[in-house]
């Protein structure tokens, strides 16, 4: 199913805030009203890649802050599981303290509403960018084992902002600052350079 352009869907549930209050009333729209927002969604197996994941989206925090982007991670585990991790030490099996909130899903209604329910039981490794809209404007879902790259979805916000400020299309490899139609001959240049031999 795909989200994009469509407006995201919203919903109300049981969360641990970034403080580390649990509430039973998080509203996403509300949360985020007219804001950004990254939502992941993570599976319930509590694998390895999962707290390296939480941790790497804490870690990267000040750089979604500073774009006005609110984190928010959603899994199918209950409030208190999520409480626990946080209140682990990562070197005890947790996640420690994560500066972003985590919605629990035990319902498993947000996962399948977002179409990243799997088997009826895990939710798959999924993200999802929100504009300050509430419209969906980029959606990307893996049921591999692997982790995600944080710094790509930085990459992508800034690049859907300079989009709509400038009107550009930015091409793959496109970062801040520089202008799109530069970073797109640039990129042109470099693929001609290394396939030279074969055109």
């Amino acid at each position: 199913m795909n989200l994009v352009t469509k407006s995201a869907i919203d919903f109300t549930a049981s969360a641990v805030l970034a403080s580390g209050k649990i509430v039973d009333d998080f509203c996403l729209s509300k949360h985020i009203k007219d804001k950004y927002a990254v939502l992941f969604f993570y599976p319930l197996d509590f694998t390895f890649v999962c707290p390296t994941e939480l941790i790497s989206f804490s870690n990267k925090i000040e750089d979604f802050s500073k774009r006005g982007v609110e984190v928010i991670g959603v899994s199918v585990d209950s409030k208190y599981s999520h409480f626990k991790w946080r209140n682990t030490p990562v070197n005890d099996g947790g996640i420690g303290e994560v500066s972003y909130t985590l919605v629990s899903d035990i319902k498993k209604s947000i996962s399948r509403d977002y179409g990243v329910l799997y088997d009826d039981s895990i939710a798959l490794r999924a993200t999802f960018v929100i504009d300050d809209k509430f419209v969906v404007r980029h959606q990307s879902i893996n049921d591999l084992p692997l982790g995600r790259n944080i710094d790509e979805f930085i990459r992508i916000i800034d690049a859907i902002k300079h989009n709509e400020e400038h009107g550009e299309v930015c091409p793959a490899g496109w970062k801040k600052g520089k202008p799109a139609m530069q970073a797109s001959d640039e990129g042109v240049a470099d693929y001609l350079n290394s396939h030279s031999a074969e055109l």
